[in-house]
């Protein structure tokens, strides 16, 4: 998404260099490209952490991308929050098209080199079209809240983290107003989101230690 903030701190870097560790002789053997999710609540440190990994995984020769859920919502950032105001019964996994996202991961893994996927792009409040060039590619870094359930991934990761825990990173991003009307939409989001965690390889702690999730254990 186009005009997000990322704000990487200690604790993101620690647990992606952690995470790079776990995973990557498991990307180095994999004959696919290699898909890595990275779930959470709202101001979890998804994007931070994606973005950290990246880079790591870099340093190590492998090329990644990264792909945000927050591209694939039904209407734009703006629009999508006044729905909600409108009605509350709007907020969940119907929000996101998750089934074009889950085909576009399906496609990367059996073997194309270009996917064409949404792009929203923020401050104008709109959603246009991007080609994603693959080639040299070889994971696939994929973050937003609900990816946990997504198909077409080797690797699920989790940040344990609650909208209670992350409320100053919130602010400091500034994309909503922080006001009793969010806090009802982000308990909703927790009862969700929350419910995913068992399915999660690999989980993120509140102090961002990294641990196995119930599916390696």
């Amino acid at each position: 998404m186009k005009g997000d903030k990322l704000v990487i701190q200690e604790g993101h870097v620690n647990a992606a260099r952690h995470i790079m560790k776990l995973l990557l002789p498991q990307i180095r053997k994999a004959q696919s490209k290699f898909v890595i999710t990275i779930a959470g609540e709202s101001g979890s440190g998804k994007s931070e952490i994606a973005a950290a990994l990246s880079e790591f995984l870099s340093e190590k020769g492998i090329k990644s991308a990264i792909i945000q859920q927050d591209d694939y919502f039904v209407y734009p950032p703006k629009t999508n929050a006044k729905m909600r105001r409108k009605d509350i019964s709007h907020v969940g996994l119907s929000e996101v098209r998750l089934a074009v996202l889950d085909q576009n991961l399906r496609d990367i893994i059996e073997g194309e080199n270009e996917i064409n996927k949404p792009l929203v792009i923020f401050n104008e409040d709109l959603i246009t079209k991007e080609t994603v060039k693959l080639e040299g590619i070889k994971a696939i870094i994929v973050d937003g809240t609900y990816t946990t359930i997504l198909k077409n991934v080797h690797q699920r990761i989790f940040i344990d983290r609650t909208y209670v825990d992350t409320i100053d990173t919130r602010k400091c991003r500034a994309r909503e107003e922080q006001d009793e009307f969010l806090e009802k939409i982000l308990q909703i989001e927790h009862k969700i989101i929350s419910s995913h965690k068992p399915q999660a390889d690999i989980i993120v702690t509140n102090n961002y230690a990294v641990k196995k999730g119930r599916r390696n254990e």
